[in-house]
């Protein structure tokens, strides 16, 4: 007895649904029993001819659907009265004991499981999905991105809280990209008419594919990863913490502390999911990306790798999120139309960098087999990843490749200097991020690489204009040579600030790059803004020398302004600013596509890094924006995009050259003199191209 006790206790506790589903069943099926026991025991008239399952059958009936008596009281009057009131006393206890508890019972049970589905308490049956862990600023431009891919449909995002605030942030982002890219659909047919306008947007219409899932959870739980199925999603993103909301927790000097220390989440998360991922039950070729904001993270997630990483099974890939968004800024910088170019290339919307498996020819051979009979791809080169060769190219849609051509491909004949070296780059920088040092590493990598033009004079000088706090901490620059010059000006301090840049423009009146950093250690309610500001000080000097010249050319500045909150965008750019960089945006559209193509983050890695000097050899390849009467010895003649790249290819392949002397060119698109940028996606015969000595070319090449 004390065991049976023992047993219903801790049942009850455990489980007490299962207790109270139990005790109703055996209630009815003893009540049941015994009132069909005593109406087929009772000898009175309409009762004699009942058996004993009879009678079970007719108590039932009569639970069920109180009209059941009469066959059981076929004659109701005085001297059946007492088995009348018998049956209409098992009526009554059936109907509270049976269907009034089952019901009671089955009404909670699809209460909780609606709320347990809710809660994500129930475990998902799926497969090939997109696995968001954590929440941040980056997040929602992942899922956004999603919508142009062509593969991933399904993301499972697992917050620790916010549920429903994420959720409504994913609908409005969402609803708002869909919007605006009918509206494109829209306005490409308005020259049709009605009903073939109408037929055109029905049938190419911007639709939401994506199936999202949110659910509130706990990220270090084995079970809620499971629950997630985990172990089968094609990629998983780890996102980092999100800096804002560390500023809001500790003051400054904790701030730098604690952020500066490394996130001991992430690898936490990355430990959890990596002994998932790695296991022999788990899916092949699952791809763990992890972001990265410091040297601490990175060497533990080496070690991670180290240990976890099992080839053909799962394969991280940390993401060093300052590092890459510092190389970004530095080459916009230098070059401001490369914010649109990539805007594009590292996305999956428009013309793209796709990847694929190298049948095992050379990067020359690729190249020649592959302007010898596609027109709808441009060929890039071919790199080794984990003891695997891969082809990189850009297009339209990954299927392009295996395309073939129907038409005679060649070039025309072109010239080109091939003592083509870049001007002089004059850039001024104001404010700050927890990038700068970042940013500094990429114009040095690139002065590694581009070397000086003349001996008396750098190629790339700079001018720094930030609070003398932030100039402290970086030791005023001193160890970047390029930086000729820094000035402490606090933000109010208008008259400096304005009069520092209208020294910098007066000294260097053309080509030159205003970089305007947004700070992003900076609490939720400030964020931009000291953007913002430094930004209203540039234009009101450039709208001051248009006033003084109308035909001073605004073109010879180019602002470069960070936002990290995209919703001031339309602000920014109401200030006539054509390269607006949400910085997170593009991490977020990387992440996108590592997720989906093999291989592609180093090829990205490379191309966003200048190389080291390394004499008259050639590291790897970059996208550069050339002005074409510098990069031709002659501007070329009008011709089709498919004509020009075959052309300068065979201009700039040398084959009396080693592979590593090899500067062959690419040429990816062109930018006009007005600044608009055509890249050559899809098919090359289609596009004209009408070259003119301001105008400017868009190559993938070595220098």
């Amino acid at each position: 007895m004390r065991r049976l006790k023992e047993w219903f206790s801790i049942r009850l506790a455990k489980n007490p649904g299962q207790i109270v589903l139990l005790s109703i069943l055996f209630f009815n099926i003893l009540f049941i029993f015994l009132s069909a026991f005593i109406i087929s025991r009772m000898s009175l008239t309409g009762t004699e001819h009942l058996g004993f399952l009879e009678s079970a059958y007719y108590t039932v009936n009569m639970i069920l659907d109180a009209g059941g008596i009469a066959y059981v009281v076929e004659d109701i009057g005085p001297q059946n009265a007492i088995i009348a009131i018998t049956c209409i006393i098992i009526v009554i206890i059936g109907m509270i004991s049976f269907t009034g508890a089952v019901i009671g019972y089955m009404s909670n049970y699809i209460s909780s499981f609606i709320e347990d589905s809710n809660a994500g308490n129930h475990r998902l049956q799926i497969s090939d999905h997109f696995v968001i862990l954590n929440w941040n600023s980056r997040a929602l431009e992942i899922v956004n991105d999603m919508l142009y891919s062509g593969s991933c449909k399904r993301v499972v995002v697992l917050v620790s809280s916010g549920k429903e605030e994420v959720e409504r942030q994913i609908d409005e982002r969402l609803h708002e990209t869909v919007k605006r890219e009918n509206i494109k659909v829209e306005e490409s047919c308005m020259d049709r008419s009605f009903l073939s306008r109408k037929l055109y947007c029905r049938r190419h219409r911007f639709k939401n594919e994506l199936t999202i899932i949110v659910r509130e959870g706990d990220v270090f739980s084995s079970k809620q990863l499971f629950d997630i199925s985990l172990q089968r999603a094609a990629a998983v993103v780890i996102l980092g913490e999100e800096i804002n909301d560390t500023v809001c927790k500790y003051n400054i000097s904790e701030k730098i502390d604690k952020y500066g220390n490394g996130n001991a989440l992430t690898i936490k998360t990355l430990m959890q999911v990596s002994d998932i991922t790695s296991a022999s039950f788990s899916e092949d070729n699952q791809r763990i990306i992890v972001e990265i904001t410091d040297d601490w993270t990175w060497d533990l997630v080496q070690k991670i790798i180290r240990s976890k990483q099992v080839d053909g099974k799962c394969n991280i890939v940390p993401i060093r999120v300052n590092q890459i968004l510092g190389e970004l800024m530095s080459q916009f910088s230098l070059m401001p139309e490369l914010n649109i170019v990539y805007n594009e290339l590292l996305s999956n919307k428009g013309a793209t960098f796709f990847t694929a498996p190298s049948s095992g020819e050379d990067e020359v051979d690729f190249i020649r087999k592959t302007l010898a009979e596609n027109d709808n791809v441009i060929p890039l080169t071919i790199r080794n990843d984990n003891g695997r060769d891969y082809r990189y190219f850009m297009a339209l849609d990954e299927r392009d490749i295996n395309e073939k051509s129907r038409k005679s491909l060649s070039g025309i004949p072109i010239s080109i200097n091939r003592n083509f070296w870049l001007e002089k780059k004059k850039i001024l920088i104001l404010g700050h991020n927890s990038k700068c040092i970042d940013i500094m590493n990429g114009f040095a990598s690139f002065i590694s690489e581009w070397g000086y033009k003349d001996s008396d004079e750098m190629l790339l000088s700079i001018v720094v204009i930030d609070d003398e706090k932030n100039l402290e901490k970086m030791n005023h620059y001193k160890q970047y040579p390029f930086v000729i010059k820094t000035v402490a000006a606090e933000l109010f301090e208008k008259d400096l600030i304005c009069d520092s840049i209208n020294e910098f423009l007066r000294m260097n009146e053309e080509d030159v790059s205003v970089l305007i950093l947004s700070d992003d250690l900076v609490p939720e309610d400030e964020i931009d803004a000291g953007m913002l500001t430094n930004l209203v000080y540039v234009q009101d000097i450039i709208n001051d020398k248009v006033e003084a010249d109308p035909d001073f050319d605004v073109g010879s500045i180019d602002v470069i302004a960070e936002i990290n909150d995209p919703k001031h965008h339309d602000v920014v750019s109401s200030y006539s600013v054509k390269n607006v960089v949400i910085s997170n945006r593009y991490i977020s559209k990387m992440i996108t596509q590592i997720g989906e193509k093999d291989a592609i983050y180093n090829f990205y890695q490379d191309i966003l890094v200048y190389d080291t000097d390394c004499g008259d050899a050639f590291e790897s390849k970059e996208v550069y924006i050339k002005k074409a009467k510098d990069f031709f010895g002659e501007l070329p003649r009008e011709c089709t995009a498919d004509q020009l790249i075959r052309g300068v290819f065979n201009a700039t392949y040398d084959p009396d050259q080693p592979p590593e002397k090899q500067n062959i060119t690419m040429v990816l698109g062109v930018v006009d003199q007005d600044g608009r940028i055509v890249l050559f996606g899809g098919d090359q015969t289609a596009f004209n191209v009408k070259i003119g000595p301001k105008d400017k070319i868009i190559v993938f090449s070595n220098h």
